[in-house]
């Protein structure tokens, strides 16, 4: 158990010495993170269907992403294109103490795409958890995205999972990165090392939400934070058309996300905005905004709110 007043991560590989990386930020998180690896051998369409970390069954992964089980190329593809299943990185990513959690897929653009177009899986592990003493407690997560049709290779995102109010966030790429590994030449081994690298890197992320959590904002900001983020869905033009009631947009929902504290306001808006849980008038007329369905879009406007949270503790 890491210290009460450090964060740290600790890998603890099959019969090998314990390894704990510390780090020296404030304490609201502390990371009790266990990562053992072996080598041995809401509706149908939303991103957000993972429940906890309950284990989603291959019947299920099926039903919300059915392009995850597609057993062969597209035709499409060129002679050099090597297929790797994307059940087999699920295999792999469970021998790693990574199940999948929720799942997705885009929308086919053509008939001859059905099958082999891009999906989203969510990973999570029991032993992986970021305990806030405030009981706001954050499961990270591992996102993958794959396709069938030669135009992707595995993309593995970082992600976080708060247990108060189930919502997911999806860590920017200047925080975490993004790790690919091509179809040619996968391996367990290879995607066993890039797995270790997501992991040690999340003493960073928590040092990131303790300073989110240190930072007071006043009124102005807070209100100025609400407007930035808007731009992260809706243009420029279409925002000057919205009467928007931001005293609502920025209001808490629920106890655990009262406070002024930069991680506060975020979590609170960014929700707001992703499940279009705020109203606005136009023209005449009071208009509900509409919840974010494409996983693209989420993930997009996830990771451009959370550089904007950073933009204000750095």
């Amino acid at each position: 158990m890491v210290n009460a007043v450090q964060m740290g991560v600790r890998i603890v590989p099959i019969m090998k010495k314990t390894k704990l990386l510390k780090s020296n930020s404030p304490e609201t998180w502390r990371s009790k993170i266990l990562f053992v690896y072996s080598c041995k051998v809401k509706k149908k369409d939303m991103i957000h269907t993972q429940n906890l970390n309950r284990e989603l069954s291959s019947q299920e992964i099926a039903e919300l992403a059915p392009s995850v089980f597609t057993s062969k190329k597209s035709i499409e593809t060129s002679d050099k294109y090597t297929h790797i299943p994307t059940t087999k990185v699920i295999d792999d990513m469970k021998l790693l103490g990574w199940k999948v959690v929720g799942a997705n897929q885009v929308k086919a653009r053509s008939k001859g795409t059905i099958g082999f177009q891009k999906h989203l899986l969510i990973f999570g592990n029991d032993d992986v958890v970021v305990e806030g003493n405030d009981g706001d407690t954050v499961f990270p997560q591992i996102i993958l995205t794959n396709s069938h049709d030669g135009k992707n290779s595995f993309q593995f995102q970082a992600g976080l999972y708060r247990l108060v109010c189930s919502n997911g966030l999806v860590i920017s790429d200047k925080e975490f990165g993004k790790i690919k590994i091509r179809h040619m030449g996968y391996t367990f081994e290879d995607l066993q090392v890039k797995i270790k690298e997501m992991v040690e890197k999340l003493p960073l992320t928590v040092e990131s939400m303790n300073k989110m959590k240190k930072m007071e904002l006043n009124e102005k900001e807070i209100f100025e934070f609400a407007k930035k983020a808007l731009t992260t869905r809706f243009k420029e033009e279409r925002i000057k058309s919205m009467n928007i009631n931001f005293l609502d947009l920025v209001k808490p929902t629920r106890n655990e996300d009262m406070g002024n504290d930069v991680w506060s306001v975020f979590n609170v808006i960014q929700e707001k905005i992703i499940s279009g849980d705020f109203e606005y008038i136009n023209g005449s007329k009071v208009r509900k905004a509409r919840q974010v369905k494409n996983f693209k879009q989420d993930q997009r406007i996830n990771k451009e709110l959370f550089d904007l949270a950073l933009e204000y503790v750095k």
